[in-house]
């Protein structure tokens, strides 16, 4: 009678065993698509090991929250989750935790306790239990799968936690390395500095910029930038200064653009900024607040103050230039802006 007991539990209600149907899921979770990896933490996974509800949250850990990205839930629950709450919801604990949750009743739970304060969509489940996975990858947490409502109402088996345990390191594992893919892609594409794009990839998106420009018409604006006296700044006060003057300068230029704005860490000193669909009048605008932006105030360094400026060139352009014209033409007027006293702005116009 107990080998007939075992095998029951080792079937699912479809009738397939169990161990037939982890191995194809194992192989869908292991993959860089997260939609497809939420699908099966929405769908199969409860299917596995029958609950009705299914939640995903991914760990933002830049600013410690965690975003909902997938549910099967027909009512309303938290889109965002912080980590800093006070007190911390269950959800939050098994994040610190890194463990498991597993609530058999969560009005008699006592480790940890749940207030009824921390509950505020309790009245839209069935049953009082529920298990919160944390999405572990490589000793840090990725995620939350959240599991409620066990058919039936007993509550997870030993069995249904193994496989929600085995499941969620594999999706930690998946999740983890989407995360590393996606750090390796920005690094590829942006400047380590600054955080802009590099000098290849502004290419790369001046030639999409100009091709929309000629599918849709419009023109684009680029300005070129250069940091005044740099050299002097690492020659006095060492290149870590420089490295100062350089971050602090690009943070100052992207608070000048609009987020459609484009802009690069050109060179060493040099930036340069794609303004699309952007008339020369508005360009010549931007330009000017950013010049006004740098040379505002100093920056501190070891108990100094090093002034800031630069000098600024831009044109505008139609969608049959070609990229290295338009750099070279808004190059030209940067040129003269630096022989013209620097701090300034100058702008690139054909002669008739």
């Amino acid at each position: 009678m107990e080998q007939d007991d075992n095998s029951d539990r080792a079937t699912s209600e479809s009738g397939v065993p169990i161990l037939e149907q982890i191995t194809p899921l194992a192989r869908r979770v292991n993959c860089l698509d997260l939609d497809a990896i939420a699908e099966v933490c929405i769908t199969d996974i409860p299917r596995l090991v029958c609950v009705k509800f299914a939640s995903l949250y991914i760990l933002d850990d830049t600013n410690n929250i965690l975003h909902l990205h997938k549910h099967n839930h027909p009512f309303l629950i938290n889109k965002i989750v912080s980590l800093n709450q006070t007190p911390p919801s269950p959800m939050v604990m098994a994040v610190q935790s890194k463990r498991l949750i597993l609530i058999s009743d969560i009005d008699t739970h006592q480790q940890p306790v749940i207030r009824k304060s921390q509950r505020a969509f309790a009245e839209n489940y069935q049953t009082n239990n529920c298990a919160i996975v944390p999405l572990v990858c490589q000793d840090n947490v990725v995620g939350v799968l959240n599991l409620a409502d066990k058919v039936g109402g007993e509550g997870l088996t030993r069995e249904d936690i193994a496989l929600v345990e085995l499941f969620g390191q594999l999706v930690g594992a998946s999740i983890g390395n989407i995360k590393l893919f996606e750090r390796i892609q920005r690094q590829a594409t942006t400047d380590g500095l600054t955080g802009l794009i590099n000098h290849k990839t502004f290419y790369d998106m001046l030639e999409k910029e100009l091709w929309r420009s000629r599918r849709y018409g419009g023109k684009i604006s680029l300005i070129m930038i250069d940091v005044d006296g740099l050299k002097g700044v690492n020659d006095n006060h060492g290149h870590r200064a420089g490295d100062k003057i350089i971050r602090e300068i690009s943070r100052r230029i992207k608070d000048c653009i609009r987020q459609i704005d484009i802009a690069a860490r050109y060179g060493g000193d040099e930036f340069a900024v794609i303004l699309p669909n952007t008339q020369l009048s508005d360009a010549t605008v931007v330009a000017e607040r950013m010049v006004a932006a740098v040379a505002k105030s100093p920056v501190a360094w070891k108990g100094k103050q090093i002034s800031l400026s630069i000098s600024v060139g831009l044109g505008e352009y139609g969608p049959d230039t070609n990229p290295e014209e338009v750099t070279s033409k808004s190059d030209q007027a940067l040129y003269a802006a630096k022989h013209s006293g620097k701090n300034t702005v100058r702008v690139f116009r054909e002669s008739k």
